[in-house]
């Protein structure tokens, strides 16, 4: 039996109201009332139900750069024992804002943000590598950001 929860099942008004979200997080609950046939109030109660379920989040996503984080990576890391002890781990770094459990040459994929070169080394060398199961790491330093999309939408 797999760790995975069941899916949350979502009716279509609720699926067309993540899609709106998506597109525009900053949407109005009366746009997006009109959108699916709600009212502002029933679309609130739902966006609520969502967000509490763990379905959803609408959050301001920025960009780095423009905040004085100059250093993106990914980081591979291999793993010698539980790979998810070593993913919480890794998962209470503030510096560290995406962790995925992966199959294939790397155990854990862990993307970092950081404010310059320096501030990845020390990263890498004190927190990342001093971790207990990690066996190595490879980084992926970030060049350029050339995509980020958040509206694949809903089943």
């Amino acid at each position: 039996m797999s760790g995975r929860p069941k899916p949350l099942q979502l009716d279509d008004v609720s699926k067309a109201i993540v899609e709106q979200l998506q597109t525009d997080g900053r949407r109005s609950y009366a746009e997006i009332g009109k959108a699916v046939g709600l009212s502002e109030a029933a679309v609130r109660q739902r966006v609520q139900k969502l967000t509490d379920a763990g379905v959803m989040q609408v959050v301001a996503v920025t960009d780095p750069m423009q905040l004085g984080f100059y250093r993106q990576a990914m980081i591979g890391v291999r793993v010698t024992g539980d790979t998810t002890s070593v993913a919480e781990t890794l998962a209470k770094i503030p510096a560290v804002d995406y962790v995925v459990l992966t199959a294939g040459s790397f155990d854990i994929l862990a993307e970092v943000v950081c404010e310059n070169d320096d501030d990845l080394i020390t990263l890498l060398n004190t927190r990342i590598r001093g971790i207990e199961g990690v066996a190595s790491t490879e980084t992926f330093v970030y060049l350029r950001l050339q995509k980020q999309f958040y509206n694949w939408g809903t089943r």
